[in-house]
């Protein structure tokens, strides 16, 4: 019972493990890559390199007034325009992506805790918010997976992020067949994962579906992604978990014993009080999936919302979902 997954793309800061382009010359250790690289088509950028800073190289700033600038202090090189020309670019020239992990606190890459100013010689902060590079990316795909690799060391969060990557890549096969039926299959496929998530937009997107004529199918699809990335806008909760776990074990209700079913419901009040994780119930659900061969709850990602390998429990406790 081991899915086959389409290998997402995303685009990573370059100094996270790939090359040692951070300002100081340095390389940042970021051990979830290991894991993630047999899965994962990573594509590498160091916008500050980019725009033709070498390494290592004086800091840049964000100085806030009326309008966000980005400069560096030393040369009082104004460099706005050239990393707003370069994102635009970049980003308007990837033929796929599904999720970016960038360097937090980066004046370029951070998502919201780069550092800004109101002066680029004083040290008076003016607050946090992203990076250049990041607010065009927030800009330009605003639905898709992105994360910085200080969160990602943070379970649950990394959780929530390869959950909604794989999510999306898939649909980014499904869209490229133009069939309804793919389609279809998806919706059913991750009908449970989309329950824990947010029900009530699975349920829109299921009369997304329905819609369908021969006349409107490319309408179809681009309405049924735009819903889609909403679903996973926020990380799933517990109680929506139990339910569909609930709803699963309720397949087997006539074929398991009252000790089975007792010691299954003991698990969802450890899982509900943070005393066991997740995984621990699915793999009680998934054995019996395997015992009794259902082949609906077979095809259900919400089961193996990503590569079983990806499942390290490792965490920092950095960061809150």
């Amino acid at each position: 019972m081991y899915r086959k997954f389409t290998k997402p793309t995303v685009v990573i800061s370059k100094c996270l493990e790939f090359e040692a382009c951070r300002y100081n010359g340095l390389k940042i250790s970021f051990d979830p890559l290991s894991l993630m690289i047999p899965h994962i088509d990573f594509v590498p950028v160091c916008p500050e390199v980019e725009i033709g800073l070498g390494t290592p190289r004086d800091p840049i700033r964000i100085i806030q007034k009326k309008n966000i600038t980005l400069v560096q202090p030393s040369t009082n090189k104004k460099l706005t325009l050239s990393m707003n020309q370069f994102a635009n670019s970049f980003l308007n020239n990837l033929k796929t992506v599904d999720g970016f992990i960038l360097k937090a606190k980066s004046p370029s890459c951070g998502i919201k805790d780069a550092k800004y100013y109101f002066k680029q010689d004083k040290e008076q902060s003016a607050g946090k918010g992203p990076g250049l590079f990041t607010k065009k990316v927030i800009k330009v795909f605003p639905g898709l997976a992105i994360e910085d690799e200080g969160r990602l060391r943070n379970f649950h969060i990394r959780e929530h992020f390869l959950t909604k990557l794989f999510a999306l890549s898939s649909f980014r096969d499904t869209k490229k067949t133009k069939k309804i039926s793919s389609l279809i299959k998806y919706h059913a496929n991750n009908k449970f994962l989309m329950m824990a998530y947010d029900e009530k937009s699975m349920r829109k997107l299921g009369k997304i579906v329905a819609s369908y004529d021969r006349s409107n199918l490319e309408k179809v699809f681009k309405s049924y992604e735009k819903n889609l990335e909403i679903v996973f806008e926020k990380p799933y909760k517990r109680k929506t978990n139990v339910n569909v776990l609930m709803h699963a074990m309720g397949f087997f209700s006539k074929l398991l014993t009252k000790k089975e079913k007792r010691f299954i419901l003991d698990l969802f009040k450890q899982y509900s009080g943070r005393r066991v994780p997740l995984s621990a119930l699915i793999q009680v659900i998934r054995s019996w999936i395997t015992r009794y061969q259902n082949s609906y709850l077979e095809n259900q990602t919400f089961f193996e919302p990503y590569p079983f390998e990806l499942m390290d429990i490792s965490n920092s406790g950095k960061g809150n979902l």
